[in-house]
């Protein structure tokens, strides 16, 4: 038991403590559509194949196995039907973590909490048998972890989850699309982001073009949506070093949470059109909450 114990504390560092594994183990990733896997996992197939959930009939052709052959329904209708079952294969989980520059913004960082995010929906998906993959989406063409399977590769995931850095000017948008074109299956794509990119829209239409069940978890820290600026100021863009000088008002505060609530409705609206889950949260909610609450409640994971 002690070494078990070790082994834990060895996953869980630094992203996430052993107590929290122990809890999302008993949780599973929630997918809405049907995937054809590549190995014998936990989930239901669009492939019909031998396994123990009934699925439909077909009429017998020559050469069928004969086990397959419903005959009960042969001696009512004196006809050979063969018995179809549900294929169980794994999914594809796909981890999509923007490290654009101004995800390093607040306290904790949004690229802290969202690589907690990614490890732990991660974590949920190997212990699930799921075939899991992830991709930092910054400056230039995404970093992926090609996909891994089962429990032992958590140490894998979370390294390279924990290698994420927020640096540099990324097109989100183009880093979603590349990404859509260039996996080889879709699946479960869950996209981490605080979407402050202004071709986001074009990054989630193409995933939906390529059929992936996608869930966005909008990330936001507590000053970004209260702001507590007050007088003059000069604000400098994290990505493009562009600077403003400002005089901070009520009015102009006003306008900012106008502004801010426009943005979340139009990221609400694209995710509606495509059949998109959306959550949004801000940093200072406890880590545990969005993960065993709110993402159980809506239906990300159960």
């Amino acid at each position: 038991m002690p070494q078990i114990a070790d082994r834990k504390s060895q996953i869980a560092n630094p992203l996430l403590d052993p107590g929290f594994l122990s809890r999302l183990e008993r949780l599973s990733l929630v997918s809405r559509r049907l995937y054809a896997g590549q190995m014998k996992g936990e989930r239901r197939s669009t492939r019909r194949g031998a396994s123990v959930e009934f699925a439909d009939y077909r009429n017998y052709v020559a050469g069928d196995d004969l086990r397959h052959v419903d005959w009960n329904t042969f001696a009512r209708l004196e006809r050979l039907f063969l018995k179809l079952f549900v294929e169980e294969e794994d999914l594809t989980v796909h981890l999509l973590l923007d490290t654009s520059r101004s995800m390093a913004f607040g306290e904790p960082a949004k690229i802290a909490y969202a690589q907690r995010v990614a490890a732990a929906l991660g974590y949920i998906g190997l212990v699930g048998y799921d075939r899991v993959t992830a991709a930092l989406l910054g400056e230039g063409a995404p970093r992926v972890l090609p996909a891994v399977r089962g429990r032992p590769q958590v140490f894998r995931l979370f390294q390279f989850l924990g290698g994420a850095r927020a640096e540099g000017r990324a097109d989100l948008g183009r880093a979603l699309r590349d990404y859509a074109l260039a996996a080889g299956r879709a699946g479960l794509a869950v996209v981490v982001s605080d979407f402050l990119n202004p071709d986001y829209q074009a990054g989630l239409r193409a995933l939906a073009a390529r059929k992936f069940d996608v869930t966005v978890i909008h990330i936001l820290d507590r000053t970004e949506v209260e702001p507590d600026l007050v007088g003059d100021l000069r604000l400098v863009d994290s990505e493009t070093g562009e600077t403003r000088e400002i005089s901070v008002s009520q009015y102009l505060l006003g306008q900012y949470r106008k502004g801010l609530a426009e943005f979340c409705d139009d990221l609400n609206a694209t995710c509606a059109r495509y059949g998109m889950d959306s959550v949004r949260t801000t940093t200072d909610v406890p880590f545990d909450q969005l993960v065993l609450r709110t993402l159980r409640t809506t239906g990300v994971v159960r």
